[in-house]
């Protein structure tokens, strides 16, 4: 690992008012603001400076909030489709990939672009603090976030439903810093992150921040770096499937970096952003032209996620309605809000595989369903450039090559538990 890496310089600013200030280590929120709004880190370096590979995710270090290197990062990579294309009669189609493809340049032993979060993230903490982390995730965000801080040895508390568990997989074991705990089967993402809130209430334990989190966003938005760096100007279009749609906050703030960078355009990439029929709150929300997601049974919202096969895109409460958000985001950049049903995916699935040459997760599968179906409906145009973001691949393949290990939960949970117990079971477990 380069020896020469010194911590990014940058400042905060709050989206709503545009007050910059400094980051104090973990701060989430802009001080003093009593209105909800994201914030935004605006880095030194207004020109992107990309190292050489030898730096893992950390090549693109100008545009990361971070004060040190994290070991074993991999970033994501950029080509421009040969198979798909054709299949498609597109002419700059370019795949953005995020997982396990050696051949291509793609290391990420997790298979997700979960990874470019998790190493931002643990760049940007403080190792002398002594807290532990606390994350919530529905599968490949805990997965991703177990792996990197077992690698680095970073205390960590991940808060997952029960019944995801078979996304805690690992192709080599977790060390004891990472501690798993679940919500009973019959759970969703939004109970673990319940359960995450009261842990976070606790002395010694500091929440993750989710999309609160610059260096959450902007980990994710490397895989705009890699494209727009790989094509040389920023696409027109940027497909990515959605749970919470961070990712595709994070794409509208790198694309607005480049646009002030100045060499590679000036134009905004449409958002087209994808979710799994029968759960699409979002999509639901966008074509009501609505600010704030529209009301929906939790029982309800719950059946609907046993029913998709892209678990990962089952968050109840995104952030959308925020100052900062995707209803911000969206509206900035144009663009729609898509759906496919789990048919659809499966078919994009296989026709990916057959024709690019990797396996892909069923989240990406759901954004190249809703590629499929825009280029169809005629809503790109064939000689546009398309960013595809694949956010997760390639984990057919290590699984065939490595053995995994599983990793099992030290409690389950009630799917809400109180504040008293859930310290009862931290207090032994940390």
């Amino acid at each position: 690992m380069p020896q020469d890496f010194q911590p990014t310089k940058y400042k905060l600013q709050s989206f709503k008012t545009g007050k910059i200030f400094q980051d104090e280590g973990w701060t989430l929120d802009a001080p003093g603001e009593e209105s909800p709004s994201l914030i935004r880190a605006i880095f030194e370096n207004k020109q992107l400076n990309v190292r050489d590979d030898s730096f893992g995710l950390y090549k693109f270090a100008d545009w990361l909030p971070v004060n040190k290197m994290l070991e074993g990062s991999s970033p994501p990579v950029t080509y421009k489709s040969k198979g798909l294309a054709e299949e498609l009669g597109l002419k700059e189609l370019y795949i953005t990939f995020s997982g396990y493809w050696p051949e291509k340049g793609a290391k990420m032993h997790t298979c997700s672009f979960k990874e470019t979060e998790a190493y931002s993230v643990g760049g940007r903490l403080n190792p002398e603090s002594g807290e532990v982390l606390v994350v919530a995730s529905a599968g490949n965000t805990s997965r991703s976030f177990a792996r990197v801080c077992s690698d680095n040895n970073i205390p960590l508390l991940l808060c997952v439903p029960e019944d995801n568990l078979n996304a805690l997989w690992f192709d080599k074991p977790i060390r004891d810093n990472v501690k798993l705990v679940v919500t009973r089967s019959g759970s969703d993402y939004f109970d673990a992150i319940h359960l995450s809130n009261l842990a976070c209430q606790l002395d010694g334990f500091i929440p993750e921040g989710g999309a609160k989190n610059v260096a959450r966003r902007d980990g994710m938005g490397t895989t705009v770096l890699s494209a727009v760096t790989e094509i040389g100007h920023i696409p027109e279009y940027y497909f990515q499937a959605v749970g919470s749609g961070t990712g595709a906050i994070s794409a509208w703030e790198a694309n607005l970096r480049f646009i002030e960078d100045g060499r590679y355009g000036s134009n905004k990439m449409k958002l087209m952003i994808s979710q799994n029929h029968p759960f699409i709150p979002l999509h639901d929300a966008w074509k009501a032209n609505s600010r704030h997601l529209l009301p929906f049974d939790d029982e309800e919202a719950r059946k609907q996620v046993e029913e998709i096969d892209a678990k990962v895109l089952s968050n109840r409460k995104p952030p959308y309605p925020i100052a900062g958000g995707l209803f911000d985001a969206m509206t900035d950049t144009g663009g729609d809000v898509l759906f496919a049903t789990n048919e659809e995916a499966a078919y994009a699935s296989g026709l990916f595989e057959k024709l690019e040459g990797i396996d892909i997760h069923p989240a990406a599968s759901v954004a190249v369903a809703s590629l499929i179906d825009a280029v169809k409906a005629g809503e790109v145009e064939k000689d546009a450039t398309i960013m595809l973001n694949i956010t997760g691949g390639g984990e057919k393949r290590l699984k065939s090559e490595k053995e995994v290990t599983y990793l099992k939960p030290s409690h389950v949970f009630e799917i809400t538990p109180s504040l008293e117990t859930v310290k009862g079971v931290l207090d032994r477990l940390f």
